[in-house]
């Protein structure tokens, strides 16, 4: 066998160590009710990575790290993730250390809301939101000054259950009908923003994909 050949078969051991990990924090996040990407939504995000090719990917909302796995695995991207869940926190170190690497995704215990002075010299390609829906607008301003010319901010959960574009929300709690008003008052600011120019997809529960213009 040529050492070409062995590295080879030596990655594939190693992404199919990998895949598996990945699909047991999949399996263990649904059956401890974790909220993470649905895999239609997923599958468009890796897509999108292998297309595009992010160097450095910001995610907002770590919870166990599934999609932060998954997300460098796609092209190795180097990934700054936040949390401010404890719990959250130190299970997704606990997968991390699972990896065959490490050094290229960085987690970051904080609130979103105050983590930005933390990454001030950095740029991102990519910034991915998936924490506190409330907060979507304050990340997106918060955050978008950070990106590199050309990048793009994705967005998941902007269907939210399909009651983002229901009209008859009042059989819903007050705290859940907030909720959905803030996601809606924040797709149409994102519709009208200026500097970005915004694509929404029905898939998993609902994507937002704004592009610097």
């Amino acid at each position: 066998m040529t050492d070409n050949a062995v590295t080879a078969m030596d990655a594939t051991v190693k992404n199919a160590s990998v895949n598996d990990l990945i699909e047991k924090i999949r399996q263990q996040a649904l059956a401890d009710r974790v909220p993470i990407i649905q895999d239609e939504g997923r599958l468009f995000l890796e897509d999108w990575i292998f297309r595009k090719k992010p160097r450095k990917i910001l995610e907002i909302g770590t919870a166990v790290g599934y999609s932060a796995i998954f997300m460098n695995q796609v092209c190795h991207s180097e990934i700054y993730t936040i949390e401010r869940n404890e719990k959250m926190f130190q299970t997704a170190l606990k997968n991390l250390r699972c990896l065959p690497f490490g050094k290229e995704i960085h987690l970051i215990f904080k609130d979103a809301l105050e983590a930005v002075s933390d990454l001030a010299d950095q740029t991102f390609d990519l910034i991915f939101i998936d924490a506190a829906k409330a907060q979507y607008q304050k990340f997106f301003d918060l955050y978008t000054p950070l990106l590199s010319v050309g990048g793009t901010v994705i967005c998941d959960n902007m269907d939210f259950h399909g009651l983002v574009e229901n009209s008859d929300n009042e059989h819903l709690s007050r705290s859940v009908r907030g909720l959905v008003r803030k996601l809606q008052s924040f797709r149409s600011y994102l519709q009208s923003h200026p500097e970005f120019e915004t694509t929404f997809f029905h898939i998993g529960d609902g994507i937002s994909v704004s592009e610097k213009k």
